[in-house]
């Protein structure tokens, strides 16, 4: 993909404008509503959503300053329709339209997401994940994945947030995933933990165009700063690890659908 001229962020920002999904209401709440419940103007495809009975709250604006949110870019790849590119360095993961055009996506990119080198296809799909460590996860970090060593059930608290795409190696499974997250301030970072988050708003957006089997490329260091260009490759700051309690992940899966479920600034930090 050449360089973004200010004639191509212009297009950017109004490609940017769209419905979430087709099947993710917004719920209305009247003039000004959200702007007293969460003390800012939600931006559009990112604001109040009910999924599958989950309230999502809007994304602080903060966290989507250009280029972090949802865009349809001109691309000029070489890559088939229907492929995903990720772009760990700027950040980015482009799902290819065919046309010249692709949807890209802000990411995070986890310490799992880092080894993530070799082509991947995307065999199994799945809304509102619950998630379970992996034997390997709670003997190197048993103070962090312990606690949740019988599994984190689907929901508001699931590290996997809204959705996942799960990556397989021919028949077998990767255990790398792309999936939703409630650490917002995470997107156009590196975590220390996790594969390729997105916002949950963006994860929806991305599991209704993609279908079982799909393709997933990952762009190399080189061919990010030709593409992208150093004024965002490398992109983003690696993030400290953070530690969440037990009563702080289970708690939210309680939590009544009153707007308040997550905290807008992310208390709810992904572990996976």
């Amino acid at each position: 993909m050449t360089a973004l001229t200010p004639t191509r962020r212009a297009f950017l920002c109004l490609a940017g404008s769209t419905l979430v999904t087709a099947c993710a209401g917004t719920p209305k709440d009247g003039d000004g509503g959200a702007v007293s419940k969460f003390g800012f103007t939600p931006i559009e495809g990112y604001d109040l959503l009910l999924d599958n009975d989950f309230l999502l709250p809007p994304v602080p604006p903060q966290y989507l300053e250009w280029p972090n949110r949802r865009q349809l870019v001109f691309y000029e790849g070489s890559e088939p329709a229907e492929t995903i590119v990720i772009d760990p360095h700027a950040k980015f993961l482009y799902y290819i339209l065919g046309d010249g055009t692709a949807w890209r996506y802000p990411i995070a990119v986890g310490r799992a997401g880092l080894a993530l080198k070799s082509t991947t296809t995307i065999r199994v799909k799945k809304e509102w994940p619950g998630w379970t460590p992996t034997k390997n996860m709670v003997r190197k970090q048993p103070e962090v994945y312990g606690p949740f060593a019988k599994g984190v059930p689907g929901g508001l608290a699931s590290p996997l947030g809204a959705r996942a795409l799960y990556l397989y190696r021919g028949n077998r499974d990767s255990y790398f995933r792309i999936h939703g997250t409630n650490d917002m301030s995470s997107i156009g970072n590196s975590g220390s933990a996790g594969c390729i988050r997105l916002f949950n708003h963006d994860i929806i957006d991305l599991y209704d165009r993609v279908s079982v089997p799909t393709t997933v490329l990952i762009r190399s260091a080189e061919d990010s700063l030709r593409l992208v260009g150093p004024e965002f490759s490398p992109r983003g700051r690696e993030l400290p690890p953070v530690i969440v309690s037990p009563e702080t992940i289970y708690g939210a899966t309680d939590a009544p659908l009153d707007g308040q479920i997550n905290d807008p600034d992310g208390v709810l930090t992904q572990l996976n």
